[in-house]
Formats: C-alpha cells, sequence, structure tokens
C-alpha cells in the first residue's frame, strides 16, 4: 500500500465518520463552516504526520510506504496530505445531505 492510498482512504473514513455515525455528525454539524474546514485540516495534517513519523521510525519500511526520512520525503508528504485533503473533500461533497 503507498502512503497515498493510506492517506485517501483516511480522509475518506474522516469524512464517511463525520457524515454518518451519530455523535460525531451531531457534534460536526453543529460546527460553523470554518470551524469545519480546521477541524477536517488538522485532522488529515495529523494523519499525514503521522505517516511520515512511521516512515522516519522505520516501521514505513515495514508497511511498504514508499516515502523516505529526507528532502524528497517532505515533498512526499505534502503530496500524501494533498490526496489525503482531496479524498476528504471529494467524498464530503458526495455524501452530504
Amino acid at each position: 500500500m503507498t502512503a497515498e492510498t493510506l492517506a485517501m482512504i483516511t480522509g475518506v473514513a474522516l469524512s464517511l465518520l463525520a457524515s454518518y455515525i451519530p455523535g460525531v455528525k451531531s457534534w460536526f454539524e453543529n460546527l460553523s463552516p470554518s470551524l469545519k474546514q480546521s477541524v477536517m485540516g488538522i485532522a488529515l495534517i495529523v494523519v499525514a504526520a503521522a505517516i511520515m513519523g512511521l516512515v522516519c521510525s522505520g516501521y514505513g519500511a515495514d508497511l511498504g510506504l514508499a516515502i523516505t526520512c529526507d528532502r524528497a520525503g517532505i515533498i512526499g508528504f505534502v503530496r500524501v496530505l494533498i490526496m489525503a485533503l482531496i479524498a476528504n473533500q471529494s467524498t464530503y461533497l458526495i455524501t452530504k445531505s
């Protein structure tokens, strides 16, 4: 599994969580639009940072993540974050009631 795939799956999961899980859905719906964006953005940054942390700790290779812990890896980190944001927002737009 690539880091991009993992990030996209996580982005979709976060969006579905906010759209369909009863306690989370009611909490998330009561937030202002800008706070919703901030919550999702921060959650996705945390996910991308966790993926980068796995890579830099040596566990990334065990999971088959093809990002390195160097300058090129930082570029990969940004790519992973962008993919997670795209997947998250696309899913939110499709599942929004």
